[in-house]
Formats: structure tokens, C-alpha cells, sequence
């Protein structure tokens, strides 16, 4: 496998945090997700620098971006596939950050305070796997909710109820989580944030997952970055993503979802010969809400 990453950045002008993301056919809502990703958006980041970057995979036409700072950079894939792999992987190759975030799924929305805590989060160990809640709109799983009506109309009527697209809009109110609690096991995050020199080591998502969405490429990449030696899980309380409803491989219908899952499951049983299994260590838990980091029994 080629490397994705370079070995050193030593511009003194890159950001604190880089925001790797791709996306197929969202004009509706990768604008939504880059705008929660703003200035305007995210709070408490006055003395943070960040970028975002969107590798588009392939999609009708190039999506726009909202008027906003940081401007995003928008760019079309080199090799389009039906995995989102090599896009992400070309996202993240750009990426200039200390921090860099893997947004696999551009249909995911950030929470205001995101940015921030992550950046406090990453202070508390030099290699952090810092992986972000998942959470959906609704009040079920996606794929659920769609067989009694739920569409992208009854979303966009709930979050204009919630107050978007003003920061003060409780979008935690409006989701469904899909881990129970912070340290619930966690199969993936949607917004997984390592150090530039762990993304480096790990060279990136495995181009081995080449199925339609990617399929067990996001678990397989948590898992990887948390067995890297000398790495510490850091989960999130009080942070989300949220994915708005979109079509996708996993969140729009039921049957699908199910179907989907096995075929990636299957696929994964055949590269690393067993399933995938969720993450099950407590690790590091920081608390946005009160800007805290519990260590557990130790500090290690």
C-alpha cells in the first residue's frame, strides 16, 4: 500500500485542527454540515485555527459550499469509486493539521462545541484517538423511522423547530443517540480525530474495503488506530455528530441496512479473519460540558 501521508509538516502557519471530509449527491446537506463547522457555528474556538477539506466521490456535480469562515476547499476525487476510502484517503493527504478528524460521511452535522473540545481533549496525551459520539436525527435509528414516514421534509421541519442554523439550537433535543452512553461499546465514530503522526503511521483507510459506502472501513479504522502501540482512547460526552437522512447505505431503509451490514460483515471476516467487534475499553472520558478529562483508575 502506498504511503497517503507526508512525513513531516513544518509550515509554522498550519492549523491547530484539519477537518477531513467526502461526500457523494449532498447538496442538501453538506452545506449543513460544513456550516456547523464555521466560525459562526462552532463556540468557545476564538483561539483555534482550523481547515476543512471535501474530497467529492464522484457525485452529478461538485457541491457548493455556504459563505463561511474557514472557506472550505472543495475538490473532486482523482479516482471516484463506490467506496469512500480513496476519497477520504485523499482528504486526508491534504490535511495540514496537528489534529486531523476523519468525517467519512458528509451528512453528518457537528455539534457548537466540537471543535473546541477536541482541541482541549488532545492536550491530555500525545498520541489521543479521539472519537466523537454518533448520533441521528429523529427519535429512532434512521433506517427505522423511514417506515413510518420519516424523509428529509419531516427533518427539515424538525430542525427549523430545534433553531437551526443558529448555534443555540439544541440538536441533541431532536437526535437518537446510537451509543446508549459515553462509554457504551462503540462499533466506529464519524469523526474520529488522531495526531497527523498517528494518521501517518496508520497510513489512512485500508483501499482493501472497496464495497458501495465503504462497508466496515470506519469500524476497521477505529480499531486499527486503538490497537497502534502507545495510542489512548479519549471518548466524548456532551459532543455529537448527527446525521441527517440522506439515502445512505445504512440509514434510509431497513431491510437495506440489514443486508448491508452482512455483506460488509462478510467482507470483513474475509481481510482480517474475524467479525468486527465494538470497542469495550472505558478509556479517557472529557466532559465538554464542564471541560473536564476522568482518567478512570489511572492515568497512564
Amino acid at each position: 500500500m502506498s504511503k497517503v501521508f507526508p512525513a513531516k509538516v513544518t509550515d509554522l502557519s498550519t492549523p491547530d485542527i484539519s477537518i477531513a471530509i467526502t461526500c457523494w449527491n449532498m447538496e442538501r446537506e453538506l452545506p449543513r454540515t460544513l456550516w456547523s463547522l464555521s466560525r459562526a457555528f462552532q463556540q468557545g474556538a476564538d483561539d483555534l485555527t482550523w481547515e476543512i477539506i471535501v474530497v467529492d466521490n464522484g457525485s452529478d456535480r461538485l457541491p457548493l459550499s455556504p459563505k463561511m469562515k474557514p472557506a472550505p476547499r472543495i475538490l473532486a476525487a482523482r479516482l471516484p469509486a463506490p467506496s469512500p476510502v480513496g476519497a477520504m484517503n485523499e482528504a486526508l493527504a491534504l490535511a495540514r493539521g496537528q489534529i486531523i478528524g476523519a468525517w467519512i460521511d458528509g451528512a453528518r452535522m457537528a455539534s457548537p462545541n466540537l471543535l473546541a473540545s477536541v482541541a482541549r481533549a488532545a492536550k491530555a496525551h500525545q498520541a489521543p484517538v479521539i472519537a466523537i459520539p454518533n448520533r441521528q436525527f429523529g427519535s429512532d435509528r434512521q433506517a427505522t423511522a423511514a417506515l413510518q414516514g420519516y424523509d428529509r421534509a419531516a427533518e427539515d421541519a424538525l430542525l427549523a423547530a430545534a433553531g437551526w442554523p443558529e448555534p443555540s439550537a439544541d440538536l441533541f433535543a431532536v437526535s437518537w443517540p446510537e451509543e446508549p452512553s459515553p462509554t457504551a461499546p462503540m462499533l466506529e465514530s464519524n469523526a474520529l480525530f488522531l495526531h497527523r503522526s498517528t494518521w501517518a503511521a496508520l497510513n489512512g483507510y485500508d483501499p482493501a474495503f472497496v464495497e458501495a459506502g465503504g462497508g466496515m472501513c470506519n469500524p476497521d479504522m477505529l480499531d486499527r488506530a486503538l490497537r497502534h502501540p502507545g495510542t489512548q482512547f479519549i471518548r466524548m460526552s456532551g459532543v455529537a455528530t448527527f446525521h441527517q437522512f440522506h439515502g445512505g447505505t445504512s440509514t434510509s431503509d431497513e431491510m437495506r441496512a440489514v443486508e448491508m451490514v452482512k455483506k460488509a460483515t462478510r467482507a470483513y471476516v474475509a481481510l482480517r479473519g474475524h467479525p468486527p467487534r465494538k470497542q469495550r475499553a472505558r478509556g479517557w472520558v472529557y466532559d465538554a460540558t464542564t471541560a473536564t478529562m476522568d482518567y478512570g483508575s489511572s492515568k497512564v
